[in-house]
């Protein structure tokens, strides 16, 4: 397939070239070329909007920060919206608000193109181990059409069903492993062991820094606000994000959580 691809950052560098491996041309772009030059350099094609990109694509994918990022790269005049041919596919793989990316998805429906959310989770290590997972919400026959170019990306896809539910299963995911990950800090900093297990162990790039990492913390929260679902392990870890920024180590990978727990426990 003719692939398009915008986004360029840390994961979307790292699925351009799986797809490209497995046979499809891609075309993509970034808001920084310079982040673009090593996959130019491997084949991508470069193309200089998200409108250029779906032109000259069957499928479109894009993996950014947040909701306003993906707005600003999927509708407007220079949006892949306006230039995604009829029984084209929108595939959105950033982790942002169900109720945003419904709302994005209709907009493609009135164009009579379908649009999936399809976030991936792992990390750009998990990756490139070929061991990442995408869940799929969106038209069902669309899935199936392109199902194979996910399979290019992890090998375990998994429809989950309408538009949004596999962000909001995304969302859930990224709780547990907040919540995993926090408790973890708060155990081996009570049994003053945690010098002995983790010290020497800090990514020295973050996989998800404490900024991006409450970024999906906050959307926890707002979606539990709306389905009257409690969360109070959620605010929990949001509040250790929170003590991460105010001791200046919301930079790094978010397990420095445990640096927190460990500074307050009197540990240096």
């Amino acid at each position: 397939m003719n692939i398009g691809f915008v986004g360029l950052g840390a994961m979307g560098a790292g699925i351009v070239p799986r797809l490209m491996a497995a046979g499809h041309a891609v075309t993509g772009w970034n808001r920084s070329k310079q982040k673009a030059e090593s996959l130019i350099a491997a084949g991508m094609r470069l193309a200089p909007t998200p409108r250029a990109v779906a032109a000259a694509s069957d499928v479109v994918f894009s993996i950014v920060t947040d909701a306003a990022a993906v707005r600003a790269v999927a509708l407007g005049g220079d949006g892949i919206i306006a230039g995604l041919k009829k029984g084209g596919i929108y595939v959105d793989m950033s982790t942002i608000a169900p109720d945003a990316s419904r709302a994005i998805s209709a907009e493609f429906a009135k164009q009579g193109v379908a649009m999936l959310d399809a976030p991936i989770s792992g990390s750009p290590v998990t990756l490139a181990q070929g061991n990442a997972a995408v869940m799929v919400g969106g038209d069902k026959a669309a899935f199936e059409r392109i199902e194979p170019v996910l399979r290019a990306i992890g090998p375990k896809v998994t429809y989950i069903g309408a538009s949004g539910l596999a962000v909001q299963m995304k969302i859930a995911v990224n709780l547990l492993l907040m919540v995993e990950v926090i408790a973890f800090g708060e155990a081996v900093a009570l049994a003053y062991r945690g010098p002995f297990i983790l010290d020497g162990k800090m990514p020295a790039i973050p996989l998800a820094d404490v900024t991006l990492q409450q970024k999906d913390m906050l959307l926890a929260l707002e979606l539990g606000r709306k389905l009257g679902s409690p969360v109070p392990l959620a605010a929990a870890a949001n509040e250790m994000m929170n003590a991460c920024r105010g001791l200046g180590l919301d930079h790094r990978d978010f397990v420095t959580a445990h640096d927190v727990y460990r500074r307050l426990g009197g540990q240096t």
